[in-house]
Order: structure tokens, then sequence, then C-alpha cells
């Protein structure tokens, strides 16, 4: 079966999505040590400022759910850009700590609700054998806006004592692009079909992203997608024993994502980059390599995904943390800081190859429809209340304990990650989405 434009667009147009999650992520970044000084904040509050986004995050991924299942995908996505705008907009022109902190948590409520909607979607209008590589392109936009976000903040670090208010407004040019594109969106079409009502609609939607698909294929792919939810009032329960497999899965994965510390390194890069001697501006420069190493080894992730599948790049992930984070722990506690920006930049390949690609595919494939949903808000909220604390922690920790031990914890942590995916994780590439429940014992 060929990838036709029809469904290569709609994809693309969902996973900005993903862009938008980027680019507010580690906007701040360049901006946090400027506003700490600006309004006087000690390591604590401050911690509860550069981390609002991400409770704003853990409350989206929590109700991300909700219009998701009920309003469906289309309207969901199409919600998150005018969170981003709203937040965009508020940030830049916040006159005290107070209304920024309110402004990034709206922003937060977007990123939390595109990491339920956005994957998902792109998982249900995908073709089993491109399913990674598109719903792969969610994380690609991440790092995409990860990138283009350093990249901002080095270029305007020098326009004056209000910088950091064109860092954070800027954001409100793409999320006013992205909503416009969303209104050309077509809904699920397996939304439209176990939720909807909708039978026909749904036909035709996969018949547009399928041309090349018989009528009588299209029927047998619709029968299916009946068929996995059948026992209506049984397939809708969530927390039972019948879906202990995916459940667990899709904590775990979530939990050593964050557990790796990728948000702390991302959020806090230009403090880690000047704890080795940098000055301030070469420290937003190599923040930027972050960014465009997180770039290519995604664009690696992506072509390796449907070929080595998501298991074997978790792999390749874990003994990449493990090295990388394992050197970095050595290089601070011996003062061989020289090699600290290039185990940063391992760190970041290892992550963009592996955790990075397979999270949000992964966790949009192990649920059955009537519970993805669901399925993909636990696995968001898992991911952004560990998220969550650890960025609202992260700036105690390092003063509370020598960079070293803060690595070493890192590095122990994906070494029981690495245990986890040989005991526990099966392989889902290829593998039809309603035939998924058999493969993982799904009854």
């Amino acid at each position: 079966m060929k990838i036709h434009y029809f469904l290569i667009k709609s994809a693309v147009v969902a996973a900005l999505g993903g862009f938008l999650f980027g680019f507010d992520t580690v906007v701040i970044s360049g901006a946090e040590q400027t506003i700490q000084d600006l309004w006087g904040l000690n390591a604590s509050v401050h911690g509860w400022v550069i981390s609002m986004a991400l409770w704003g995050t853990v409350l989206g991924s929590l109700i991300g759910g909700w219009p998701t299942e009920r309003l469906g995908r289309r309207k969901t996505l199409l919600s998150i850009g005018v969170l981003y705008f709203v937040s965009a907009v508020g940030s830049a022109y916040a006159p005290e700590v107070y209304s920024f902190m309110i402004a990034r948590f709206i922003g937060g409520l977007g990123i939390g609700i595109s990491t339920v909607a956005a994957p998902l979607y792109i998982s249900e209008i995908s073709p089993p054998q491109y399913r990674g590589r598109l719903a792969g392109m969610f994380q690609f936009n991440i790092v995409f806006g990860i990138l283009i976000a350093f990249l901002s903040n080095y270029l305007l670090g020098g326009v004056g004592e209000h910088a950091w208010r064109w860092m954070m407004g800027v954001e409100a040019i793409p999320a006013l692009v992205y909503t416009v594109l969303c209104f050309g969106l077509p809904e699920s079409p397996r939304w439209l079909i176990t939720h909807g009502g909708d039978r026909e609609g749904g036909i035709n939607v996969f018949r547009r992203i399928m041309p090349d698909a018989t009528d009588e294929d299209l029927n047998t792919l619709a029968n299916e997608v009946e068929a996995s939810v059948s026992h209506v009032e049984r397939a809708s329960k969530f927390f039972t024993a019948r879906l202990i497999t995916p459940i667990s899965l899709a904590f775990f994965i979530a939990f050593f994502n964050q557990l790796a510390g990728i948000n702390a390194i991302l959020y806090f890069a230009p403090r880690i980059f000047e704890m080795t001697g940098l000055g301030s501006k070469a420290a937003l420069l190599q923040s930027v390599g972050i960014g465009v190493t997180n770039l290519i080894f995604t664009f690696v992730g992506l072509w390796l995904i449907d070929k080595l599948g998501r298991r074997t790049l978790l792999y390749i992930g874990s003994f990449g943390y493990i090295g990388s984070l394992g050197l970095c722990a050595w290089a601070f506690s011996t003062e061989n800081f020289a090699i600290v920006p290039a185990c940063i930049f391992a760190f970041i390949a290892a992550h963009a190859i592996g955790q990075g690609a397979v999270i949000w595919v992964f966790i949009s494939e192990i649920f059955p429809n009537r519970n993805r949903a669901s399925g993909q808000a636990l696995g968001s909220f898992t991911h952004w209340i560990f998220a969550a604390l650890l960025t609202r922690f992260f700036p105690e920790m390092v003063e509370a304990f020598a960079p070293a031990t803060v690595f070493s914890f890192f590095c122990f942590m994906m070494v029981l990650q690495l245990v986890w995916v040989k005991v526990m994780v099966p392989e889902t590439k290829g593998v039809p989405l309603e035939q998924m429940q058999k493969k993982l014992g799904i009854e």
C-alpha cells in the first residue's frame, strides 16, 4: 500500500501540535535566570515558576482524554492552538510573577492535551506499516520545536532588557498558523465509527487516506473497528484486570522517560553548561547544539522505528543513556568538565533514538479503540507528573547534591529501564490496532 498525500498532510498538521509542545517546553530555558533576577525569586519559588507549565501539562494530560473521547480528535486538536496562543501572549506581557505563572499554566494545558490527542489521532489514521513513522512525526516536531526555541533564544538574547519577553511571545505566530491549519483536518475514522456512530463517515475518511483500498477492504476494516468495541459496557471500563498489561506498559515507559532526567537537562541546559565554566552566551549556543543533535537523531529514530521496531530502539536508547549519564557523573566528580558537552549531546542522541522516538507511538498503539484516549491520557499524565516534579525540585537538587550525584541517580534509573525492556516490553511493529488486543492478551 502506497502512502498518499492526504494522509501525510493530515498527519503533519496534527503533528505540528508537537512543534508547539517542544517550543513552549524549552523556550523558558533562555529566560529562567533573567526572570529569577528580575523578580528576586529564591530557589524554591523559582522552581515553582519554571515548573508551572508542567503542572498545567499534568492537568491537561489528566483531562485530555475527555474532550478527545467526547468531542472528537479534530476539535480537541483545534483547541490546543488557542491555548498556546493565549499562553504566549500572556507570558510576554506578564507584569509580575503570578500573571506569568498563570500564562505558563495555560500553555501547559495545551501541551498536556496535545500529548493525548495528537499521537492518538495520527495512530488512528495510519496504516500499520507506516504507523511508527507517521505517529513519530509528533516527536520529530517536538524536537524541531525545541531546536527553534533554543535558536530563537540565542538570536533574541541580545535585543535588550526585555529580550525574555520576546523569547516568550514569539510562539504566538506558530500557534496561530497551527490553529488555522487544523480547520482542514478530517475527523479520525475510528472515532467516527466507535464514538460518533457514523460508520459511513468513517469509511469515507478511510477512503481518503487509503484511496487504493477496495470497498471490500474498507468495509472489512470498518467491521474490525466495530467488533473491537462490540461489548460496549465492558470495553468502556478502564481500570480493570483486563487492561493491566497496557496500563503497566504505559505507566512505566512514561516513568522511565522522565527519570532519565531529559526535561531537567532541556530546561536547565544553559545552567548546566555554565557549571562547567562556560559563559552565558556560550552556554546558550551550546544549547542550540542540543537542539541540532536532538533533531538529527530523531530523524534516525524515525527511520529505524518501522524497520527495527520499538523494543530494539528502547534497547539502543537504554545503553546510550547509561554510557552518557555515567560519563557525565564521572566528569563532574573528577572535574573533567571538557567532556560534559559531548556527554550531554550523546545523552540527547540516545534519547532521540530510543525513548523519544518510541514513547508516544507505543502508548498510542497498545490500548483498544474504546480505551485508547483514556490510555493515552494515563501515559501522558504519568509522563508529565514526573516531569513536573523533576523540574520543580531540580534547582534544589543541584544546590543540595553535587552534580555527579544527580547524574549518577539518573544513570541508575536507566539501568532499571534496561531490565524492564528486557523483561516486559513486547514488540508492536506492524501490528494492526484491532489485532493488538490479542497480542497483549486483552479479551
